[in-house]
């Protein structure tokens, strides 16, 4: 039997976890959060200027052990916000930490409307993993939670991962 695990960072409007929990509930999976080991401080323009920093660094926080062991997991579905037109630092750690030999790796990736090169970065760092259908969805562009993509696009995906 597969066992799947949905791992992912969210950190301003809950936009990722959103999608993470759709994903968990309809699949009947396991989640765990990606979280900082120092959790951003700062209003959310402090946040977003330390960030654009740390994207142009190639900077990877450390980050809390997660509360389920991907390791134990055939399929494993990764969420992340873009971050300047990659993945979140969090979870290109997240990536560098774990061992993705013989997983199937779904990628999904949230953004106001600039979707980057998160996919691609992501398929870059995970060696010896088999790459499922990624999606991008898209919220509004003010930094809210606004659903922009089509919702019954993303449960047909959701479907069929």
């Amino acid at each position: 039997m597969t066992k799947m695990l949905v791992v992912y960072y969210s950190w301003s409007n809950g936009n990722t976890k959103r999608i993470a929990e759709m994903i968990a509930e309809e699949k009947k999976a396991d989640i765990a959060e990606i979280k900082t080991a120092e959790p951003y401080k700062g209003s959310y323009d402090q946040v977003v200027a330390q960030g654009q920093k740390e994207v142009d660094a190639g900077f990877c926080p450390a980050i809390q052990p997660l509360e389920k062991n991907p390791s134990d997991y055939d399929v494993i579905a990764i969420g992340t916000p873009t971050w300047w037109y990659t993945m979140a630092p969090a979870v290109r750690t997240f990536l560098k930490e774990y061992d993705f030999s013989n997983k199937l790796v779904i990628p999904f990736v949230t953004n106001g409307g600039w979707p980057g090169h998160v996919i691609k970065d992501i398929c870059v760092l995970i060696k010896n993993a088999k790459m499922g259908k990624a999606i991008e969805i898209q919220f509004d562009s003010n930094g809210g939670d606004q659903l922009v993509t089509d919702i019954a696009s993303i449960k047909d995906w959701i479907k069929n991962i």
